[in-house]
């Protein structure tokens, strides 16, 4: 049995999902126009289009093409997994043209239908080369070296974190600033119904973030990756790296999120003084949790997110975060709102579920030690092992851990 599960699967998921909020956003205004929704296939090509809208109609799409295709791999389908991806991205594009003919802010398009399925073909086709180069092979011989076996959840939660980053934070690094709008949107919702009046009151109004709490929030949106990592990295060494790496990862991702929104220019126009005080309280943060127990890591994580998430939470939107909303919406970033704009505020509550289950799961099944295979003797004879074959090696090394 593979103790290695892949995480190609739910990222799939995740990301058909939010190609479907960022399609059909805002879901309103749905009107018949007496077409059929597969009317856009015999329509003549646009006659106005822009290079921006090419290259995100393919790049959007080649993700999923490359997921899908890695999650069927994983399933030993070989070469049919080039073919099904394909035809599941061209489909879900389809379908995705064929809604927007309902919704009046979208126009259906066959252009975009054929720039969708180029892109999963991209992204079917280079998942199918790698892996036939061996590259998904040492990926996963390098996780194996790095990360403890339960580790995809994780995994899926560190990739999605650089995305929640793309739509600008109120506060740098910080995600999960959903009290203001969760309140609005209920507020509709109940508006003109008896119910409205079970609504609690706000007695004060929000007040900004002084700078000593927003130095709070930034030195915790940067630590709880790292912590995130060192759950499921145990050699201090690699926690390190890793640490350095997340921290990078984050800053170089806020700054393309400014320069997406307000220009080149302005790319390190949120780093104030606060801002760098964080970052560096934050990285030493992480380096002082370098040594501590996986579930220890998970606990101060848990411990972190409802602080930072608190913080926020009791302090408004900013004027920018309300401006890089309209801008973000608007925009010519409409098709990224959902991917990014969800991804942020969700990301902190789904990191702590996903905490509160494996701490459950955990005591419920103690995990049996599964010894890592070293560069002096696993790796060596785990270059050609599939997984399957990789899990048997593991398997045969703690049985002899002498390699022999």
């Amino acid at each position: 049995m593979n103790r290695y599960k892949s995480a190609a699967r739910p990222l799939s998921f995740l990301y058909a999902a939010l190609i479907v909020y960022a399609s059909l956003y805002p879901f309103s205004g749905w009107r018949d126009q007496g077409l059929a929704p597969w009317a856009f296939t015999a329509a003549p090509l646009p006659q106005y289009w822009t290079r921006f809208d090419i290259i995100a109609n393919v790049a959007g799409y080649v993700p999923m093409g490359f997921l899908l295709t890695l999650a069927l791999l994983r399933a030993h389908w070989r070469w049919p997994a080039v073919v099904l991806a394909t035809l599941v991205t061209a489909l879900l594009s389809f379908t995705m043209e064929a809604l927007q003919s309902y919704l009046p802010i979208r126009v259906a398009s066959n252009l975009d239908w054929g720039l969708n399925a180029t892109g999963g073909v991209i992204g079917a086709l280079t998942a199918y080369v790698l892996e036939r180069l061996g590259a998904i092979d040492r990926w996963r011989r390098f996780r194996a070296l790095w990360f403890v076996h339960d580790s995809r959840g994780a995994l899926v939660l560190l990739a999605l974190w650089p995305v929640g980053l793309l739509f600008t934070p109120p506060v740098a690094l910080g995600l999960g600033q959903v009290y203001e709008r969760l309140e609005d949107a209920l507020a509709q919702v109940l508006e003109d119904t008896p119910f409205l009046e079970w609504l609690p009151l706000r007695e004060l109004d929000l007040q900004p973030l002084l700078p000593g709490v927003e130095l709070i929030c930034v030195a915790l949106g940067a630590l709880v990756p790292c912590l995130l990592g060192y759950t499921i990295i145990r050699d201090r060494g690699r926690r390190a790296l890793f640490a350095m790496s997340a921290l990078t990862l984050g800053v170089l991702v806020s700054a393309l999120s400014a320069a997406l929104t307000w220009g080149p220019v302005y790319a390190w126009a949120w780093v104030s003084q606060p801002v760098e005080a964080g970052l560096m309280v934050g990285a030493f943060a992480a380096f002082a949790t370098l040594f501590l127990p996986p579930r220890v890591c998970g606990v101060l994580l848990m411990v972190a997110l409802v602080t930072q998430v608190v913080m926020l939470n009791a302090a408004p939107e900013s004027a920018y975060f309300s401006a890089t909303l309209q801008s973000w919406e608007q925009g010519r970033f409409i098709h990224f709102h959902g991917l990014a704009q969800w991804v942020g505020w969700l990301w902190p509550y789904v990191t702590f579920i996903y905490l509160l289950i494996h701490a459950f799961r955990a005591d419920r099944h103690p995990a049996t030690p599964v010894p890592r295979i070293d560069e002096a003797h696993g790796v060596s004879r785990a270059n050609s092992l599939s997984d399957d074959g990789l899990s048997k090696a593991l398997e045969t090394q703690q049985r002899d851990p002498s390699g022999r």
